[in-house]
């Protein structure tokens, strides 16, 4: 190895879509003065300890992903975190790349707005628990989707990858999957992505529980559950904008299913029925 080679490089970020690869690294892009790592409790919080001490949330989750939404944190960039349950449990880390600092926040359960989608057999629910009009981060957008087992989610296909002010924004997206099982049997369900102007992501994938899906670019849509397998998908996505906001542009081939919804019902299986609260 020469000398100047560093024996363990570290990988260069990845570029936003636009091959940027985010704010000039000389600048500060952050220019009011950070707040602690850890923020003393903050009013209404679940937790916390002395000043200067650190913040702490204690986070109930639920049974599993079908039970209704679940409470919450937010960590801030650059901040630390400890995670520990004396029964174990799962954890969806979601993150993106962000140059605002904000501060810790618990969400409860309670506050996550539902939201039936769609009709018909297109019906779905969503958690908007960090929609970017619901809940305030830099970068971050995130939401869950439920669709029960045979309907088509995610439908019409729409893209969010050019900047139109006021009708669409850049957002680089994940689906994250859980499909339900039925009397036993594991499910699965489809993930469709093709081709838009912008970039050239084409998946046609059979999707089962712990799968997940990158979408760069490109019009995605349908998520499809197999009859008699509910499938849940975890949205995380971020972008470029300056405005942190979700706006998304329907295939002109298939935009026309909305003006069939208004005639339509909701499936009766929606919403899903909520667990009991913890104790």
């Amino acid at each position: 190895m020469g000398p100047g080679v560093d024996p363990d490089p570290e990988p260069d970020p990845e570029p936003f879509p636009d091959g940027s690869s985010g704010p000039d690294p000389g600048a500060d892009p952050d220019p009011e003065p950070d707040p602690e790592p850890f923020p003393d409790r903050v009013s209404g919080g679940p937790g916390g300890g002395a000043a200067g001490g650190p913040q702490v949330f204690r986070l109930d989750g639920r049974g599993g992903v079908f039970d209704g939404p679940s409470d919450f944190a937010y960590l801030p960039r650059d901040g630390r975190a400890e995670v520990s349950s004396a029964r174990g449990g799962r954890f969806a880390l979601a993150g993106a790349r962000c140059e605002r600092r904000l501060p810790a926040r618990y969400g409860p359960a309670g506050t996550v707005p539902v939201e039936l989608r769609g009709a018909g057999t297109c019906s779905r629910q969503v958690h908007n628990f960090a929609a970017a009009d619901v809940f305030p981060c830099d970068r971050l957008i995130a939401v869950e989707v439920l669709t029960p087992g045979g309907n088509w989610s995610s439908y019409p296909p729409h893209k969010h990858d050019e900047h139109h002010p006021g009708e669409e924004s850049r957002l680089e997206e994940i689906y994250f999957f859980e499909i339900a099982p039925h009397d036993g049997v594991p499910g699965l369900g489809y993930q469709r992505v093709s081709p838009s102007p912008a970039g050239k992501t084409d998946v046609l994938a059979e999707v089962r529980t712990g799968d997940t899906v990158l979408i760069p670019d490109g019009w995605h849509g349908p998520s499809i559950a197999a009859p008699g397998h509910d499938m849940y998908y975890l949205n995380v996505m971020a972008g470029p904008d300056a405005t942190r906001e979700w706006l998304i542009r329907d295939h002109p081939d298939h935009g026309w299913i909305r003006g069939t919804w208004p005639g339509l019902a909701v499936d009766p299986r929606l919403p899903f029925p909520r667990a009991e609260d913890p104790a």
